[in-house]
């Protein structure tokens, strides 16, 4: 247990250290919520669905936890090349609590890059349906941080290079969180792209969030929960597997 918590201590100040990848993170979320929010939600209110700032929001949030939880894997990567990764695997703990550290670690970081989204949210006119949900709203953020985490550790304890994880993540990321829900409502999409929709682990994350925070939940937050529980606790099984077989 304390391999666990000094990894996920470690994550944290690697994190609150670069105050420019603070920054920079959180451009691309403020873009998407300014130029989709005000540029689309005159359409969208025109088309009988409201309003697109309080749609909008949730997507956004499960968005900037994606990206940096998919790529807080290049770290594993990165210590590889540099040979930290060789000091950390020679300690006397099993390789899982390594893993697991990181995961939760990677994971805090990006639900704190979440709840700052969700705080600037509130500047572009988003609103809280209920705020007895918001504790819940902060659990999804945890589940969705801990699966994209798991996710990214798994893929980068398989590569050794550090431009092909960029590659497959890229290859990834797109499609999971465009065929999420997150720009779009998913009643009334062709079945094909419903289907999809339904397979892809971040659509519940998205989901859940949109219940707990605007009131609205396309699946149900208890079909939300357990699916998300499940896959995450399935990704960080194989996850620390793959990471106890890394050659260092």
């Amino acid at each position: 247990m304390i391999a666990i918590y000094t990894l996920w201590v470690r994550q944290l100040k690697r994190y609150f250290r670069s105050k420019s990848r603070i920054v920079g993170s959180l451009g691309q979320p403020i873009l998407f919520l300014v130029a989709l929010g005000f540029g689309l939600g005159p359409i969208f209110q025109a088309a009988g669905q409201g309003n697109y700032i309080e749609f909008l929001a949730p997507g956004i949030i499960s968005m900037s936890i994606l990206f940096l939880a998919m790529f807080s894997g290049i770290e594993i990567i990165w210590d590889r090349q540099f040979g930290f990764l060789k000091e950390t695997m020679v300690a006397p703990v099993p390789r899982w609590q390594i893993m697991l550290g990181r995961t939760l670690g990677g994971a805090t970081v990006a639900v704190m890059q979440g709840i700052i989204v969700f705080a600037i949210s509130f500047l572009v006119g988003f609103r809280v349906e209920s705020w007895s949900l918001l504790p819940l709203a902060f659990v999804f953020m945890l589940l969705i941080a801990l699966l994209f985490t798991a996710l990214g550790t798994a893929i980068a304890s398989l590569l050794e290079d550090m431009h092909g994880f960029q590659l497959i993540m890229n290859f990834l990321i797109m499609p999971i969180f465009f065929l999420s829900g997150a720009l779009f409502p998913i009643e009334g999409v062709p079945g094909v792209l419903e289907w999809l929709v339904k397979l892809n682990p971040l659509a519940y994350g998205v989901d859940g969030l949109r219940g707990t925070l605007g009131g609205v939940a396309h699946m149900g937050l208890f079909v939300d929960f357990w699916v998300l529980s499940i896959i995450v606790a399935v990704i960080i099984a194989i996850g620390s597997y793959l990471f106890s077989k890394i050659q260092v």
